[in-house]
Order: C-alpha cells, then sequence, then structure tokens
C-alpha cells in the first residue's frame, strides 16, 4: 500500500496573534456574552445573518456558553484599551 504524502503545516505567519504588549485584563461576564452574541448574529464579513430568530437565539446562546465557561474554570482576558490619539 503506498504511503501518503505527510499534510503540509500551516503557515504560523498568518495565524500567529500579535505579540502581548502590557498586562492582561479579565472579562465581565456581560461583556464577553455581549461579543459572543455578536459573532453569532453576523457573519465573517459583518452582515447580518438572515432570520429574526438571529437576535434572540445568539443572546440566549452567548450567555448559555458563557455559562459553561464558567463551569468549566475557562479564564478569559483582554488587552488593555488602546490609548486616545492625539489629534
Amino acid at each position: 500500500m503506498p504511503e501518503s504524502p505527510a499534510p503540509e503545516p500551516p503557515d504560523t505567519a498568518a495565524e500567529a496573534p500579535a505579540p502581548l504588549t502590557g498586562p492582561l485584563l479579565p472579562v465581565e461576564q456581560a461583556e464577553l456574552a455581549a461579543a459572543l452574541a455578536y459573532g453569532l448574529r453576523f457573519d465573517e464579513r459583518g452582515r447580518p445573518r438572515r432570520g429574526a430568530a438571529w437576535e434572540m437565539a445568539a443572546s440566549l446562546l452567548a450567555e448559555q456558553l458563557v455559562a459553561q465557561l464558567e463551569r468549566a474554570r475557562f479564564v478569559v482576558l483582554k488587552r488593555p484599551p488602546r490609548p486616545p490619539h492625539s489629534t
């Protein structure tokens, strides 16, 4: 049986997050739920998903996800806000 070629490694430069600078701050549950709900209500291009049920379903699902992350003892952190520009 011929061996299949090894899969190519993913491009790590494109997937690498920006380097962390400064302290990270914990995220409040309501803030995390709002961010998850936004991600569920809109597609990858920023367009709203079709159907009226997405608004309510996204909020409920986001709250369920936040509760599950809390039970699983996940810690979600965010970068501090950027300073305002000087113009």
